[in-house]
C-alpha cells in the first residue's frame, strides 16, 4: 500500500508539471524563459536542502556530469516554450512518447532484441505520435510539437545517463544547480519577452520545488518497491492525468485525435513493456 500511495503521488506530481506550466503560460502570468529558470533554480534549492537532510548527506559528491545537466536544461527549456502552443494533455503525451521511444531506441542500439509483438508495439507507439502531429484541423502546433519532442528526447537521454548513479537524489540536485546558468542565458536572450507576476512565479516555484523537487524524492522512494518494468508501466498514467487536469483546471478540450493518438501511443508502449516483462519472467 505504501508503494501504491507513493507511486500515485509521484505520477500526479509529474502530470502537475504540465498543468502548472500551462496554467502559468495560458494567461500568461510569466514568460516561458523565466518560468524555466525559476523552475530550475527553485528545484535546485529544494533538492539541495532535502539531500542534506537525507542519510549519507556527507558522502563525497559524484563526478560532475555536465552532459546530464545540459540535457536537463534542454528538457526544461523546450518543455516551457512548448507549452506556449500545446494543451496540457497533448504536451504530456508527446513528452512521454518521446521519452519512452528514446529509451527503446537506446535499448535496440545496445543489442536488446525485440520480439515481433514488441516491434508491433513500437511501431504503434510511433504511429500514434505521427498521427497526433500530422497536419490537420485539430493538429497541435508543429512548433510546440517539435519543442516537446526535443524535450522528451533530452529527458530520455538524461534518464539513461542517470542509470547506476549511486545517489540519484544528490546527482539530481547537482544537475539542477548546473543547469541554472544555461537557463539564465536563455532568459537573457529572451529578455524582450520578460514578464513576471506573483502568480506566475508561484506556479514556477511550485513546479520546481514541489512537483519536481519533492516529486522526485517521492518517486525515488516509490522505486524501492517497483521493478524497472513496473516503474516504466505506471508512467503510462501521466498523460491521462495531465489531460484530465487540463480539462478541469484550464477548460481544455480532449479531441478525438488526442484520444486515438493516446490509445495508439500508450497501448504501443504498454505492449513493448509487456513483452519485456514476459521475456524476463
Amino acid at each position: 500500500m505504501r508503494t501504491v500511495l507513493l507511486t500515485a503521488l509521484a505520477m500526479v506530481a509529474f502530470a502537475a508539471n504540465s498543468i502548472l506550466c500551462r496554467l502559468a503560460l495560458h494567461d500568461p502570468t510569466i514568460d516561458a524563459a523565466s518560468f524555466g529558470t525559476i523552475r530550475l533554480l527553485s528545484g535546485a534549492v529544494a533538492l539541495a536542502f532535502i539531500a542534506r537532510l537525507m542519510p549519507g548527506a556527507g558522502a563525497s559528491a559524484s563526478r560532475p556530469d555536465w552532459w546530464a545537466a545540459a540535457m536537463l536544461f534542454l528538457y526544461v527549456a523546450c518543455f516551457s516554450f512548448a507549452y506556449l502552443y500545446l494543451a496540457a494533455g497533448t504536451g504530456a503525451l508527446i513528452l512521454f512518447g518521446a521519452v519512452q521511444l528514446t529509451m527503446f531506441v537506446a535499448g535496440i542500439r545496445s543489442g536488446e532484441r525485440f520480439r515481433p509483438l514488441a516491434w508491433a508495439g513500437f511501431t504503434m507507439a510511433v504511429g500514434g505520435l505521427v498521427f497526433l502531429l500530422a497536419p490537420g484541423v485539430t493538429a497541435p502546433s508543429p512548433v510546440g510539437g517539435a519543442l516537446m519532442t526535443v524535450a522528451g528526447i533530452a529527458w530520455g537521454i538524461y534518464s539513461l545517463r542517470g542509470r547506476g548513479v549511486a545517489n540519484p537524489l544528490r546527482a539530481t540536485a547537482a544537475n539542477f544547480t548546473r543547469a541554472v546558468p544555461f537557463a539564465l542565458v536563455v532568459s537573457a536572450v529572451w529578455a524582450g519577452d520578460f514578464r513576471v507576476s506573483p502568480v506566475g512565479v508561484a506556479f514556477a516555484v511550485a513546479s520546481g520545488a514541489i512537483t519536481s523537487g519533492i516529486g522526485y524524492v517521492i518517486w525515488y522512494a516509490a522505486l524501492r518497491g517497483l521493478t524497472a518494468l513496473g516503474a516504466a508501466t505506471v508512467q503510462l498514467s501521466v498523460p491521462v492525468i495531465a489531460a484530465i487536469g487540463g480539462t478541469l483546471l484550464i477548460s481544455e478540450s480532449i479531441t478525438l485525435r488526442l484520444i486515438v493518438a493516446s490509445g495508439a501511443t500508450l497501448g504501443g508502449v504498454a505492449l513493448v513493456l509487456g513483452q519485456k516483462r514476459a521475456r524476463h519472467a
